[in-house]
């Protein structure tokens, strides 16, 4: 394969995947029954955008909402935040779920890292979540109430999720690899009723007991009145928790029933999820039943383009949204694929593995993983039958431009690789893939149906083959509701709507070109600005991590108001490597060719490790604030890190640098 660059054409669509494509045939459902008649994706984007009242009614009657009440307005007022949708409409989201006939077909496909891989059908989901749904009533959950749940990514966790919204009681989730501290950091916040949770898990091979830490979740919780236990390491019979009923007993003593769906209104709480709460408290993000229920819908459907006999996969954990994006894959009648282990164990060919034998046929997964599977040099289509993939999604950080070359390379000449942004915050993707169009290296295809993202100027101007802040002007269904325990709404306002008054600022750097292809570059919060140049870090890492010596990167810009500019990188280098002054001057001259002299940085240092948050971000502003001087423990939650020991260099630099400078 030729050499790429940004900008190059990869991939483009025949005329028969454009004739199949779930676009296409939204655009003629459109024509058909509103007589709207669009040519092209950037028409029908355009007019979505314009007339949202009429695109999000559109959404409503093409997936067939079932409600038992209907909607009187569509939207109330166009405002940010305070606006209100689909108001007097009932609803549930588990009914709109499980509206097909209930089969024999899988709808789970579920991996355990030291186990087979087994299969969950359609009518067994039903009758599971049915029996859970029944218990949680019988403990005394009712509409509101929350919640929480302590689990990996296991179909326990799928059923819990569906059995709480059936009760109109709200989903809160952490991962089993979190830390006592981050669980309740996180589930204090919002007063939870009943914990569901997990004995252990596997990572690496290893058995990981949580019982512990479970235990210590009961005592420190007030409000938990009961807990439910899911066993993964044990039976559960030698367990010593207090006022706790295992799982398995619960499926097996509650009789089956139908599921019985509470009402709600549109704008009901489906769920909580977290800011990463790397400064401070994670913020609780609160999103409704409806908003999420019609986002999905028209994510999953229409842009990811999954049709029921599709076999849809993200790596992730019940940690990220990512998990909440790939259950709502089984909106759309799809089989989803569960993966609870690390990506590399025994090897980075195991989520590979996993796609030849599952079948599967969109492989979502991390950025940082594809990186991963390049730097290793993996070559997945010479040793497995991957001919079963037709889409691939990346998300969670920038993709660069030679990781979209090596998945053509080494996974498929012939798949649609959708690259996608958008956020925890509403729980979806606003920029990603477009069936219909050609994907280009290094390029997110475009903006989403009924998300008018923009890029602006410093003056709050909408700019085009210019570098701005990512906004979005326009309200949508899933943005939150609220932050629990936020009742003025002032940490709402200040995290979204600060910058530009009504209009959401997302925080990243964005560029869209003359076609709508659009390129992330990197939180706008840690911007690099060298001699009035600007630029995300996103470029820099992606010059840096080109070098197969360096296996991970940071760079930290330390110009600040009467300070001289400094900007350090500090570089993971691969087992054996020595950061010499070799390696230094090819790492310059790198930055230097690929970006500018302005980027080329002050000096390199090597460190064991790069501070990750729990949800796998670079605390690039954290060890700024440290390096700029402030304590560790105001500028950097620990317990909301992956590896808080990493910051411990960071700290001992800054001391460094101070000592330099006095």
């Amino acid at each position: 394969m030729r050499q790429i660059v940004e900008g190059s054409l990869l991939w483009q669509p025949t005329a028969e995947t454009i004739e199949q494509a779930n676009l296409t045939r939204y655009m003629a459902w459109l024509r058909e029954n509103k007589g709207l008649n669009f040519q092209t994706y950037p028409q029908l984007w355009g007019w979505s955008v314009t007339e949202i009242e009429a695109f999000w009614a559109s959404l409503w009657e093409y997936f067939d909402i079932v409600a038992s009440a209907p909607y009187t307005s569509v939207l109330t007022g166009r405002k940010m935040p305070g606006a209100k949708w689909f108001a007097e409409a009932k609803l549930n989201y588990t009914e709109n779920f499980f509206r097909r006939p209930m089969s024999d077909q899988p709808t789970i496909f579920y991996q355990p890292e030291t186990g087979p891989l087994t299969e969950v059908s359609w009518s067994q989901l039903y009758e599971q979540t049915a029996k859970i749904a029944l218990a949680l009533k019988t403990m005394g959950v009712q509409p509101g109430d929350r919640v929480v749940a302590y689990l990996p990514n296991t179909p326990e966790a799928v059923i819990t999720f569906l059995a709480i919204a059936s009760l109109g009681a709200i989903w809160s989730s952490c991962p089993p690899d979190f830390g006592e501290r981050s669980v309740l950091d996180r589930f204090s916040q919002i007063e939870p009723k009943v914990l569901i949770a997990v004995d252990g898990y596997y990572w690496n091979g290893k058995p990981f007991d949580r019982t512990d830490v479970v235990a210590k979740l009961q005592a420190d919780l007030p409000t938990v009145e009961k807990t439910v236990l899911v066993t993964k390491l044990t039976d559960g019979s030698a367990t010593a928790l207090e006022n706790t009923v295992l799982w398995n007993e619960l499926l097996t003593t509650t009789p089956a029933a139908a599921l019985a769906y509470e009402q709600v209104p549109f704008d009901h709480p489906l769920w909580i999820l977290y800011s990463s709460g790397t400064t401070g408290l994670p913020k609780p993000i609160v999103q409704s039943q409806g908003g999420i229920l019609l986002e999905h819908l028209k994510a999953i459907h229409l842009h990811l383009d999954l049709k029921p006999d599709d076999r849809f996969f993200w790596f992730t954990s019940t940690g990220w949204m990512m998990w909440n994006f790939l259950v709502g894959g089984l909106l759309n009648g799809t089989s989803i694929i569960l993966y609870d282990g690390s990506p590399g164990y025994p090897d980075l060919n195991r989520l590979w593995r996993l796609a030849e034998q599952s079948g599967m046929t969109y492989f979502g997964t991390a950025a940082a993983f594809i990186q991963a599977c390049m730097k290793a040099g993996i070559q997945p289509n010479r040793d497995l039958d991957l001919s079963c993939l037709r889409a691939l999604g990346s998300t969670g950080s920038p993709l660069p431009v030679d990781g979209f070359q090596w998945v053509y390379q080494n996974i498929s000449t012939d798949l649609a690789l959708e690259s996608i942004s958008g956020g925890t915050d509403l729980c979806t993707a606003f920029i990603g893939g477009v069936r219909l169009q050609p994907i280009y290296a290094g390029e997110l295809q475009g903006p989403s149906l009924g998300a008018k993202v923009q890029a602006f100027n410093e003056a709050g101007q909408p700019v085009i083959n210019e570098v701005g802040e990512l906004v979005i002007t326009e309200p949508m269904p899933s943005m939150p509701l609220f932050f629990w325990n936020d009742p003025d709404m002032k940490r709402y306002q200040a995290s979204y709507f600060s910058m530009f008054p009504g209009i959401w600022r997302h925080g990243d750097w964005l560029k869209i070109n003359q076609r709508q292809g659009c390129i992330i570059y990197g939180r706008s919060d840690s911007t690099i600005n060298r001699q009035g140049v600007r630029m995300g870090t996103s470029e820099i890492y992606r010059a840096v991590l080109s070098l197969n010596e360096i296996v991970d990167c940071l760079v930290i810009d330390l110009e600040a108001l009467g300070q001289e500019s400094y900007m350090p990188l500090f570089v993971v280098l691969r087992e054996g490597v020595e950061l010499d002054d070799d390696l230094r001057q090819r790492i310059k001259r790198r930055i230097r060719e690929d970006i500018s002299p302005r980027h080329v940085p002050d000096d390199i240092f090597a460190v064991d490790q790069i501070p990750y948050t729990l949800s796998g971000k670079k605390m690039e502003v954290p060890i700024r604030k440290i390096l700029l001087g402030q304590p560790v423990e105001q500028a950097a939650n620990q317990g909301a890190m992956r590896n808080p020991e990493a910051i411990n260099y960071f700290a001992e630099f800054a001391q460094r640098l101070k000592k330099k400078k006095s």
